[in-house]
């Protein structure tokens, strides 16, 4: 994978013919304490950077793929204007990146969480991408959806899938119980990479790539 390009919010790779973005949709601050061991033991302590007094700072990212300006597929899209103002900003990053919103007509879901799937409206209520017309969601995160009464017009677009279907030939769904109901993961395979887009199996960095036992 080759370095494509950067800014205050976005990073861009190239692997094949695929561009590949990671646009920031803000971040979220919440207590240590909700870092886990096994057994639910709390973890008392957290690596610098991440620690702040008695907060870790979780980044809310979007992903977006493009193969030669078609199969153009964007993977989550944020909290629009559901949480903490400092989360909802898929549209500035994306302006960041010179990437026309209405571009999008594929939105896959890797699960039904607030700051995954309300970013299908802006934060100002405006719908976020006015050419989608498809939804990929895991066939057991769709009641999440359901209970969602302010996306009631995108229940149309859902497109219920399991792990191990095959979305296109070069994306497959890959199933990742245990975060959420129906958590599915995207698995991209270029030619040069498999990626694999996951959603928050890691939420803080720091902490969990040197011990991963913690959730």
């Amino acid at each position: 994978m080759e370095f494509l390009s950067q800014s205050a919010n976005t990073l861009g790779c190239v692997s094949g013919s695929w561009k590949i973005w990671s646009l920031s949709d803000g971040y979220v601050d919440l207590p240590a304490e909700s870092l886990r061991y096994p057994n639910n033991r709390i973890c008392r302590q957290t690596e610098w950077p991440q620690r702040e007094g008695s907060l870790v700072r979780l980044s809310v990212n979007c992903f977006l793929f493009d193969h030669s300006g078609i199969d153009r597929i964007l993977i989550d899209c944020g909290a629009g204007g559901s949480w903490d103002p400092s989360m909802g900003h898929l549209e500035e990053a994306m302006a960041e990146a010179d990437i026309d919103t209405s571009s999008i007509t594929m939105v896959a879901l890797t699960h039904a969480h607030g700051d995954h799937i309300n970013g299908l409206l802006t934060p100002d209520g405006r719908r976020a991408f006015n050419n989608l017309s498809k939804i990929m969601i895991g066939e057991d995160a769709v009641e999440g959806f359901l209970a969602e009464p302010k996306l009631a017009e995108f229940r149309p677009l859902l497109a219920p899938i399991n792990g191990g279907d095959r979305l296109a030939d070069h994306l497959l769904a890959v199933a990742i119980p245990g975060h959420a109901p129906g958590h599915m993961g995207y698995l991209l395979s270029t030619g040069e990479d498999d990626i694999l887009f996951c959603g928050d199996l890691i939420h803080v960095p720091a902490a969990q790539f040197a011990r991963p036992e913690l959730t």
